[in-house]
């Protein structure tokens, strides 16, 4: 059967139809649960049917997968670079479908939904290097010949649970890493982009079909909350890496380590830029621009927070309102779209929520408003009490931020928004939290320990940055009393991390650390060796025994 539209037919080239079974179990594509439409953000009309997993399927899956992890760690690790880098060039071949397909159905732009695909690609080639070098350590004994070194061994399944901002990517952090340190892989992808999950399960089944391996090194599924709870609860998965909320992922957490499992967290941001007094501003305001408008404000990453110094506040926000009321809003498709919809229509609801509770948001520089509520028993004293503060000139902050441009859903068939700038307290309540959204939220400061407290103040640890050309606040900014967060950046956004580096953050964020550093040793074994090789027991610490 075909596609609905035209416009869908490139579908057909990453081996997807207009109706798709959403599960890999042992090598096949199948699927026993219900089904659901995936549907484009854009005008909210179906693209795709797919039929979810069942916990039949799940059962099944999870059978054929902790056999083939007996068969897969044996493998040596070279070899299943080997078999990583054969992905990536799979990938390579399909970047352009495959990042249409991003696009199309989760909702950001095209040159982000190709961005999304290359970062597994430059993950493969990563995960490629990285499987010459699982070193371990070689530890000098106190004993007298003795040899005491580590070694590490595969976990044997990891499970990664990954969200719908960034459909396939985050799986390329995790699973690459995985496969290369010896761990089969099950993969439950987000609900709302079963597609995604689909069109890479089978690029990922058909090198190891091709390579004689068993397809359940990689089993994966579409499905909901269910699939995702009997992830967390199956004691079969050593390791489980969970990409969402800090509500949902402390649930996990709680599941997994009550059975003793690992798990590794990817939860909420709430990123702050600083731009300081001697900053290039129209370098600032470019990146605060891609930091907070690009992805439609649902990176995790997002900066949400612009702490601006007194000195400059006004010129960088008359620059930056300008290119905001120039951003191009539309199809993420089209090229020139800089701003894309928002993934569902839940999501357009919560923006308007937020927007509302923005607006009424009480801030600590004011009365707080059970005084107020206490003050006002008339009309009357209400009028003297508005009136005195006109005269002294006190900001009305009780009544919330103060919308600079946006701050309204866009009427049409798609999920889209204005991009938002509020001027609003760091104290508001509202601050603290993560609106999945492009809404930035702007505040001043006075000196360098104000902006890196305001930094430091909310739950979420993931990202922050700092505009300036000084060395002694670089180096403040990035030593113990600077931000608390795990990306710290200088003069560059919060988001479009390398994959290089260790991508994670502290506090609510949930300390996990995925991708490149030392971030492999989380998905292996560590095992302390010690091996005599002489003829005597000399026992460490001297002790002697009989």
């Amino acid at each position: 059967m075909g596609f609905a539209k035209k416009e869908y037919e490139f579908l057909s080239e990453i081996g997807l139809s207009s109706e798709n079974l959403g599960c890999y179990v042992n090598g096949k594509s199948k699927a026993n649960g219900p089904s659901v439409s995936s549907v484009n953000p854009a005008n909210n009309q179906t693209i795709a049917k797919v039929v979810e997993g069942s916990i039949e399927d799940y059962e099944e899956g999870m059978k054929a997968c902790s056999e083939a992890a007996q068969i897969w760690m044996q493998v040596p690790a070279p070899k299943r670079g080997e078999i990583v880098r054969q992905i990536g060039d799979a990938l390579r071949a399909k970047l352009e479908q495959l990042g249409r397909l991003v696009s199309l159905e989760m909702g950001k732009i095209f040159p982000e939904g190709i961005g999304e695909v290359q970062e597994i690609i430059d993950m493969c080639d990563f995960a490629v290097g990285l499987s010459r070098q699982l070193n371990g350590s070689i530890i000098p004994s106190e004993r007298p010949n003795h040899m005491m070194f580590e070694t590490w061994n595969p976990l044997g399944i990891v499970g990664v649970i990954t969200a719908f901002n960034f459909p396939c990517a985050v799986l390329g952090w995790n699973a690459c890493i995985a496969l290369v340190c010896g761990n089969c892989v099950v993969w439950k992808g987000a609900p709302t982009t079963p597609l995604i999950t689909i069109a890479m399960t089978k690029i990922v089944g058909e090198v190891l079909e091709k390579n004689n391996l068993p397809g359940a090194i990689f089993t994966a599924f579409c499905g909901g909350a269910e699939i995702g709870q009997a992830i967390a609860k199956d004691k079969r998965i050593h390791l489980v890496s969970f990409t969402g909320s800090s509500k949902v992922g402390l649930m996990v957490q709680k599941t997994v380590n009550e059975r003793c499992g690992k798990c590794l967290l990817e939860l909420s941001g709430n990123n702050a830029i600083i731009v300081m007094d001697d900053a290039d501003i129209k370098l600032a305001v470019r990146s605060v621009l891609f930091a907070a408008v690009g992805t439609a404000g649902q990176r995790c990453t997002t900066c949400r927070r612009l702490i601006l110094h007194e000195s400059i506040y006004q010129t960088f926000l008359d620059q930056l309102v300008e290119v905001y009321k120039q951003v191009k809003i539309g199809d993420p498709l089209e090229k020139g779209t800089l701003l894309g919809p928002l993934h569902t229509p839940t999501s357009q609801k919560n923006y308007e929520q937020g927007i509302e509770k923005i607006k009424s948001q009480a801030c600590s520089t004011c009365l707080p408003l059970f005084l107020i509520n206490i003050f006002i028993i008339s009309f009357a004293l209400q009028n003297l009490i508005y009136s005195y503060w006109e005269q002294s000139q006190i900001s009305l902050a009780f009544v919330g931020g103060k919308i600079l441009t946006g701050g309204s859903a866009i009427q049409s068939e798609g999920n889209f928004v204005q991009p938002t700038i509020v001027e609003i307290s760091s104290d508001a309540d509202v601050v603290k939290e993560e609106l999945f959204a492009p809404v930035l939220h702007v505040m001043k400061f006075k000196t360098f320990e104000e902006a890196v407290k305001i930094n430091n103040s909310v739950p979420q640890g993931l990202s922050s940055s700092i505009f300036t050309g000084k060395p002694e606040l670089i180096f403040k900014w990035i030593g113990p009393l600077g931000s608390d967060c795990g990306i710290v950046n200088v003069n560059i956004p919060t988001n479009g991390a390398e994959i290089g580096g260790a991508f994670g953050g502290e506090k609510a964020t949930g300390g996990g650390r995925e991708a490149g550093s030392d971030s492999w040793k989380q998905y292996m074994r560590r095992s302390t060796c010690t091996i005599n090789y002489g003829n005597e027991l000399p026992l460490a610490q001297g002790i002697n025994f009989g």
